[in-house]
């Protein structure tokens, strides 16, 4: 589902906080590349490495650490159909989790998506 379908989706659905469903529209859409994690998380961490790996400039959301946890994975599910942490989203759309980011990078596809959207780092940042 591509990015501002599943927007407008989680704007529609009356059981995601409108708030919540802002935050996450606003993270996607500013950032290239925007990784919802918690901090704990196995596959976060294979995500953002696999990131790191290919000079990724990307927004972590750390669930852990906000309030609003539940509701901004409420907002996920009706956006993705998945509750569960990482969902890494690259210029809009989601591309998964920690195993397709991991996979994506083995095929040398990642840097190429970071790369349509300016996501890569430049020297000296």
């Amino acid at each position: 589902m591509g990015g501002n379908q599943s927007m407008e989706k989680a704007r529609k659905d009356m059981m995601v906080n409108p708030q919540a469903a802002q935050f996450v529209q606003d993270k996607v859409k500013d950032n290239c590349v925007t990784v919802f994690s918690k901090s704990s998380c196995p596959y976060c961490k294979v995500a953002k490495r696999c990131l790191d790996d290919i000079g990724a400039k990307y927004e972590v959301v750390d669930l852990n650490s906000r309030e609003d946890m539940s509701d901004i994975q409420d907002v996920l599910l009706a956006m993705t159909g998945e509750r569960t942490v990482p969902q890494v989203f690259i210029n809009g759309s989601c591309i998964g989790g920690g195993a397709t980011t991991k996979m994506l990078h083995q095929e040398g596809r990642l840097r190429n998506l970071v790369q349509e959207c300016g996501g890569l780092r430049q020297d000296g940042e």
